[in-house]
């Protein structure tokens, strides 16, 4: 095997984030990213979450899933299969039990295409992100099906249905990860102090550039600015597989006018995140899940959960800021070459 070396990619923090909640505590986040506007951007947004009183997070799922794919015969085969799954899925729990401790079977969907069948597998997968815990479950999902009906021949562990790491509609609609929300109410007052913009403006940009705009574009289940930058930032510095954020990415920014003041929110339907499991084991990555207040003695699954919540709160942050930024002519650009010209090596 060639020597593992490291890649220096800069980090820093930012915030402290006010989120309320069962977080309920300021959090100071670190980022790691070559994208040096992004620290004083970010930390613009948890100004503004101190100032209004605090980001508001709710998890709505928690599961990750793999899709795995069969040959038959006929269509008639196939949909005697597809019955039968469903039939048995008191079984297939057991099955999926006995391959971890933390395994738990959540759904099984079943999708036919003439001959073929596809078995989309969602798990609950304690503290890991759970890539690897919901393999194993498929694999014995795959044996308990090709045992019992040998006319289901096994095709392959993962039949795009996941869908992991590629852009999808099934994640939006079925979720994959920790679907988060996160909403903040935010005072005119602050709004025109701390973004040096309006509500209106905000609520107007939401409107052309992200839903109307990501219709023109093309856009499949996704509204936002950039919450693909926060995501990969959070990643690198918290050991994430960071190839997930392509479907973490796929997320809907909602705004409102609430009398005079603001009201923005983040929706996060497939943030796939751990607190244990590969790249956790690295120094500088337990600094940060400990600072993050995830490496406590708690039941299994919370520490990630906590972790899926700070997430959706660092994405509020950083996407308000970008789109009261670019409420303003030339703001971007101004902001963009002030810092960079600062260079990485600014404290």
């Amino acid at each position: 095997m060639p020597k593992t070396v490291h890649a220096n990619i800069p980090m820093r923090n930012v915030g402290p984030i006010l989120i309320n909640g069962w977080i309920n505590e300021g959090i100071s986040v670190p980022l790691a990213t070559y994208e040096i506007p992004l620290w004083p951007s970010t930390n613009r947004g948890a100004r503004v979450s101190r100032e209004a009183g605090g980001i508001n997070v709710v998890l709505t799922q928690d599961v990750m899933t793999r899709s795995v794919v069969f040959d038959t015969d006929s269509a008639e085969q196939a949909h005697a299969c597809v019955a039968s799954i469903q039939s048995n899925e008191a079984i297939l729990a057991e099955q999926i039990a006995s391959t971890s401790r933390f395994a738990r079977l959540d759904s099984i969907h079943c999708y036919q295409v003439g001959n073929v069948v596809y078995l989309r597998i969602a798990i609950q997968s304690g503290d890991a992100s759970g890539h690897n815990m919901v393999t194993k479950a498929a694999e014995s999902v795959i044996n308990w099906v090709t045992e019992t009906y040998p006319t289901c021949r096994y095709v392959s562990i993962s039949g795009n249905v996941c869908v992991d790491k590629k852009v999808s509609a099934i994640n939006g609609i079925l979720g994959r990860g920790k679907s988060v929300v996160a909403d903040i109410l935010i005072p005119r007052p602050v709004c025109e102090k701390v973004l040096k913009t309006t509500p209106e403006a905000i609520i107007d940009l939401n409107l052309k550039k992200n839903w109307m705009g990501g219709v023109v574009a093309g856009s499949l289940r996704s509204a936002n600015a950039h919450f693909a930058n926060i995501l990969l930032a959070f990643y690198l510095a918290t050991g994430q597989d960071a190839a997930n954020i392509v479907e973490g990415s796929q997320g809907l920014v909602h705004t409102e006018l609430r009398g005079e003041d603001l009201y923005f929110s983040v929706t996060l339907p497939n943030i796939i995140v751990g607190t244990v499991g590969n790249g956790k084991d690295l120094d500088f990555v337990q600094e940060n899940l400990a600072q993050l207040g995830c490496k406590e003695d708690r039941n299994p699954g919370e520490n990630a959960k906590r972790l899926a919540g700070i997430i959706a709160a660092t994405v509020l942050c950083g996407e308000l800021s970008l789109m009261a930024a670019q409420t303003n002519p030339g703001e971007l650009m101004r902001s963009h070459v002030a810092f960079e010209r600062q260079g990485l090596q600014t404290k």
